[in-house]
């Protein structure tokens, strides 16, 4: 049976991190908890379950942290795990099982993550598949039978555990002062962190922090070499920022760079708020309804469900279509249990 290191980074968790060790310690041969900066009593909470509790400095890079934690492990495999997680019975089991029947040549355990979407996150789905289980020290070996090659890609297992996501507060605005930070420093974000940074900004993100980062997403907008998702990424951020500050003219020019190849939910969720503002009901309306059925979501899943439905029903309202609009208003709601929404 495979022995494993629990690795986790924590920084004021005293309310969750017992919750979280409750579901999961006895399925470890090794806690480590590395706290960044804990000023309540989370170092005393860890204690109560490990010894091996360290400090790191933080550095603003989460990246720093966790390979920090993982040098500390001892054991054949790390699991890596956040002070909101929890593993409930019947998960428990099963991460018991593969534990006892793990094969050796397995690098990688992928996990289910549930509950996303009850808690406001950036992801729009629900459960996703995430690599959880790591083997500590990896053996380099050669395959194929002739021309042979060394193999490169990890042998990854994707299991049926399932992991439930309960986090206490959003972490936008922590994320978002990373992405600033690096911003600021001249660092250039890969395609991935600007993804998450727009997803970030449309989700969770102030009017201000919005406009920090339009001149960031404007030039990938402009970009010679940007890709066009890229491009439509960006575009949805400099829209929404655009139209808030009230510069209609590059909100429009924006917003019609998008709709001339196929225009995302996002940008269509926007023209509908600029049509409403100015009391054009019927316009107002033509978006809001592109953003539900003309169009899809590329950042923000409720800019192609409950936001625009609740646009709709708000115009008709206004018309004195009442109807249509208490219609609209229980398929915003009905979407709204869908995503699990309290």
């Amino acid at each position: 049976m495979i022995t494993i290191s629990l690795c986790m980074i924590v920084k004021n968790e005293e309310r969750v991190l017992s919750r979280c060790l409750d579901s999961i310690s006895d399925l470890m041969d090794e806690i480590i908890i590395v706290d960044t900066g804990s000023e309540d009593g989370t170092k005393e909470a860890a204690a109560k379950y490990t010894d091996k509790i360290y400090d790191f400095a933080w550095t603003g890079d989460f990246s720093e942290a966790r390979n920090f934690a993982f040098s500390k492990a001892g054991c054949d495999y790390i699991y890596s795990a956040d002070a909101d997680e929890v593993l409930d019975k019947e998960n428990r089991e099963k991460f018991r099982i593969l534990k006892e029947t793990m094969l050796p040549e397995v690098e990688i355990v992928q996990m289910f993550y549930g509950n996303q979407l009850s808690y406001g996150t950036v992801y729009n789905f629900d459960r996703e598949l995430r690599p959880k289980l790591f083997k500590r020290l990896r053996t380099f070996q050669w395959i194929e039978p002739v021309h042979e090659m060394v193999r490169l890609l990890p042998v990854v297992f994707d299991s049926e555990i399932e992991i439930t996501h309960m986090p206490e507060c959003s972490h936008g605005g922590r994320d978002l002062q990373i992405f600033e930070k690096m911003i600021q420093e001249g660092k250039q974000l890969s395609a991935r962190l600007a993804n998450m940074y727009a997803r970030e900004l449309l989700i969770t993100g102030e009017p201000e922090r919005l406009q920090r980062a339009e001149d960031y997403f404007t030039r990938i907008a402009d970009g010679e070499e940007t890709k066009p998702e890229q491009m439509k990424e960006a575009i949805c951020v400099v829209v929404k920022s655009a139209r808030i500050r009230g510069d209609f003219l590059k909100m429009y020019c924006y917003a019609m760079k998008d709709i001339a190849s196929e225009g995302v939910s996002e940008v269509c969720l926007e023209l509908g708020e600029y049509y409403f503002q100015r009391k054009e009901y019927k316009e107002a309306a033509v978006w809001f309804y592109n953003a539900v059925y003309g169009a899809q979501s590329i950042l923000d899943i409720h800019s192609s469900q409950d936001l625009p439905l609740l646009g709709l029903a708000e115009c008709y309202d206004a018309m004195g279509m009442k109807e249509q609009a208490e219609e609209y208003r229980q398929q915003a709601a009905g979407m709204k249990q869908d995503c699990g929404e309290k």
